[in-house]
């Protein structure tokens, strides 16, 4: 396939490059890097463009002839969002709008969009199924349902087919530990974590900690939030499954997966297994909750499981875990 993935110097993305370039498929990436790395992009065709500049995105499409476009670009921090609504629906929404556009005039009329658990909200039943009540609590996850709904209304409109894939928290390496998180600021828990590991590792006084676990009244066993943690090795072959399937025409209209284990840890689950995994004294401070933070999010893949034939082959905390350490160790 010829694939442009938009947003494609970022983490999830980046790992999605490598996945395709190794299975020979023609990539062209678009991103502004204003949070992506260049050198994330490796082999693949570079386009710097800013979907919230028009003129920018239609050089993505000059001469191209895309069998489908992947989505990735979007601000993606749940606690920056609240504070920054207009931020996130500007890029999010406003952006996406954009690409849409440019695609439309291109005749480009698939399209895998990285969605997320945050559209649900607060969780009413879990594990949580596609059906699941879509309430948002926070500006990030509502961001992406209203390009969600925007996607159905162009499928009916447009006849657009697209794949919303809507993962649970990405996590891990790939496995030679060649590309890994670093977010700028770094907010995720496993990464962090792992930093930490890697101070005290290095001489650092463990009791001089960083790490913040964020709420310890959750109505949890151990009182702290729980999610399921999905390896990015195993989201990019969902989307790889999303993308090959609108082309071979067995996916038209809009369509929606969710992407998760099936099983959620604590955050000192994951604390703990970065220990196992590292050997640090790895300790923490406790701080009180973010806002729009749901207490437990845990995924019930089995559509995506029947529908894409996907299935993550990394079902195991420490496995995770231990790919991301390869990356940090390096």
């Amino acid at each position: 396939m010829n694939v442009l993935v938009v947003g494609g110097a970022g983490y999830v993305r980046k790992n999605m490059v490598g996945h395709l370039l190794e299975r020979g498929h023609e990539v062209t990436v678009l991103d502004n890097y204003s949070r992506g790395h260049r050198d994330a992009v490796q082999a693949a065709r570079p386009v710097e463009a800013d979907l919230l500049a028009p003129d920018t995105v239609e050089r993505a499409f000059e001469g191209a002839d895309y069998d489908a476009v992947m989505h990735f670009a979007a601000l993606a921090y749940v606690g920056e969002s609240v504070v920054k609504p207009a931020d996130y629906y500007r890029n999010n929404v406003a952006g996406t709008l954009n690409l849409l556009a440019a695609m439309q005039r291109a005749g480009v009329k698939r399209l895998v969009f990285s969605s997320t658990c945050a559209t649900y909200g607060n969780p009413v039943q879990v594990p949580m199924g596609e059906s699941h009540p879509q309430e948002p609590i926070n500006p990030y996850g509502a961001s992406k349902l209203m390009v969600e709904r925007v996607l159905r209304d162009y499928a009916a409109a447009y006849g657009l087919a697209s794949v919303a894939l809507r993962y649970f928290n990405a996590a891990g390496s790939d496995p030679a530990g060649r590309i890994g998180e670093r977010h700028d600021p770094e907010t995720h828990l496993i990464p962090l974590a792992l930093l930490e590991a890697r101070r005290v590792l290095d001489g650092g006084d463990p009791t001089a900690t960083a790490l913040h676990v964020f709420g310890d009244d959750y109505e949890t066993p151990d009182r702290t939030c729980i999610r399921d943690y999905v390896h990015v090795d195993d989201l990019a072959a969902a989307h790889l499954a999303a993308a090959q399937g609108m082309v071979d025409g067995t996916f038209s209209g809009f369509n929606a997966y969710n992407l998760g284990i099936g099983k959620g840890f604590s955050v000192l689950e994951v604390i703990e297994s970065c220990r196992r995994v590292t050997g640090a004294e790895i300790q923490y401070r406790k701080a009180p909750r973010r806002a729009g933070d749901p207490p437990r999010l845990v995924a019930d893949s089995r559509a995506a499981q029947r529908d894409l034939g996907w299935k993550p082959h990394y079902t195991e905390l420490d496995a995770i875990v231990a790919t991301a350490w390869r990356w940090f160790s390096r």
